[in-house]
């Protein structure tokens, strides 16, 4: 085996890859998943992962939080993805393993990381998926008020749970075109906007005022943009399927690099364009109090256009069962890849007849059941629910990934980083910053209404994992 065209065998690099040897013959001794995933699919995917219900529903929450200034918000927390995504592109050329970064923190870091962060990923993706098709209950209330929302949820899960139970190729295929629709519609929108903006349509052109004169850019200060982070950065979420999916990647030294710089190019341009035009087209201080639909619906429903704000509607709806989709996807893949490590049962790393896991997907559709039970008990409260409990996690995951990082590149030694074909710059300033950044985000959450109890619920879960790990090592030994 060879790591970006450097045999392991190399005399000079024997130190340097010694652990990244056991690790990769411990994955080629196992039951592999198929390399089928392209370099378009995978770009899709990650993109149709990132670009969901935090953009499109959460919004609501940051222009509260910090106005048009909630561009700011979105603008530094892309810069923070990026230096995740680009952290985990490295170490997922040199390891195109299931398990991904929780497989790295266990090579790179400690046995009780790689499990950990796993454990708190596919935590935080199955309440993901709870708050996603949530979202999709929300927005469909607005063409179906009377309908209760778990209607809406049972629908959306049932499908999902179908769609991936697909061979992955297929599973690829139909998440690329669920992601195109996201995609397009997001171009479309800005071009629209910016259309609307500059007085291009018939009606009159609404300019940049809505930006700085219901309170100015900062309405509620820097400390407004700051607290909007909390949940911007979470808006990001997704980044990390570059790492994920490289167990199923085909060539993942050449797709791996092309995907991540694609998609970090668009990623920053969507969020921040779509926000500006969004804002631009409607004072942030008619967005609505309450999470009852998306910004985007509102905003093209104010300017006047027939039936625009139903076809955004419908687009929010698509972007939200594609987010879904892909994170039941990474759950399934994450309860496989701890399977294969002897944490959690053997079932969860069985494959079927066309390679999907069956029984950890089974086990990833968690938050739906959550999802249905809160849209019976507290419809109004679900999804700030569910999305609130993902914040923690989410943020020890990056801040796990950035540490594995760091170690990674000590590990690796100058001369193989070299050779790497893609390498995040300015190493390990950047790292550095970002986890200084996360930690002090993590921190701010306790002054965001909604958030208050992230991190206070967090920790019990991590106490309790922390537990199970040290029991079962006793127990098995490993």
């Amino acid at each position: 085996m060879t790591w970006f065209g450097v045999s392991k065998q190399d005399a000079s690099g024997r130190a340097s890859m010694a652990s990244a040897s056991s690790l990769a013959n411990t994955t080629e001794s196992s039951p592999e998943l198929k390399r089928s995933l392209t370099q378009r699919q995978l770009t899709m995917m990650t993109i149709g992962g990132a670009i969901g219900v935090g953009l499109f529903l959460g919004s609501s929450v940051t222009i509260r939080l910090a106005g048009p200034g909630v561009i700011l918000s979105y603008l530094s927390s892309a810069v923070i993805a990026v230096i995740v995504a680009y952290s985990i592109a490295e170490m997922a050329v040199v390891h195109p393993v299931a398990g991904s970064f929780g497989v790295y923190a266990q090579t790179y870091l400690n046995e009780w990381s790689g499990f950990a962060v796993r454990a708190t990923y596919a935590f935080v993706q199955i309440i993901a998926i709870g708050a996603e098709v949530t979202a999709v209950a929300i927005y469909c209330s607005m063409w179906f008020p009377s309908v209760p929302q778990w209607v809406w949820v049972v629908g959306v899960s049932v499908s999902l749970i179908v769609i991936n139970a697909m061979r992955v190729g297929n599973f690829a295929e139909f998440e690329y075109w669920f992601a195109i629709i996201k995609v397009v519609a997001i171009v479309a929108f800005i071009l629209v906007g910016l259309g609307l903006i500059f007085g291009l349509g018939p009606v009159r052109a609404a300019g940049f005022s809505n930006l700085t004169v219901h309170g100015g850019f900062f309405p509620h200060g820097l400390r407004g943009v700051w607290l909007a982070m909390s949940l911007t950065l979470t808006s990001y979420m997704g980044v990390e399927i570059i790492g994920v999916t490289a167990g199923e990647a085909a060539q993942p030294e050449k797709t791996i690099p092309r995907a991540m710089r694609t998609v970090s190019i668009r990623l920053i341009l969507f969020y921040v364009l779509s926000m500006i035009v969004m804002l631009s087209m409607t004072p942030w201080d008619r967005m609505g109090s309450g999470i009852t639909g998306s910004p985007f619906v509102l905003a093209f429903a104010a300017v006047g256009i027939p039936f625009a704000g139903n076809i955004m509607n419908l687009v929010v709806i698509t972007a939200a069962i594609s987010s879904a989709n892909t994170n039941l996807y990474l759950t399934t893949r994450t309860l496989f890849s701890l399977s294969h490590d002897g944490y959690v049962s053997e079932a969860l790393g069985r494959l079927g007849k066309n390679g999907v896991p069956y029984f950890a997907l089974i086990a990833s559709t968690g938050g739906m059941v959550a999802a249905i039970l809160l849209a019976i008990i507290a419809p109004g409260r679900a999804f700030l629910l569910l999305y609130g409990v993902a914040v923690a996690g989410m943020f020890f995951v990056w801040i796990v990934i950035l540490l594995t990082h760091l170690a990674f590149r000590r590990s690796l030694g100058q001369a193989r980083l070299a050779l790497l074909p893609i390498r995040l710059p300015f190493s390990p300033y950047s790292q550095i910053a970002a986890l200084i950044t996360l930690a002090a985000v993590t921190i701010s959450t306790f002054y965001v209404e909604g958030l208050q109890y992230t991190v206070p619920s967090f920790m019990p879960f991590l106490l309790v994992i922390t537990a199970f790990y040290y029991v079962l090592k006793r127990s098995k030994n490993i």
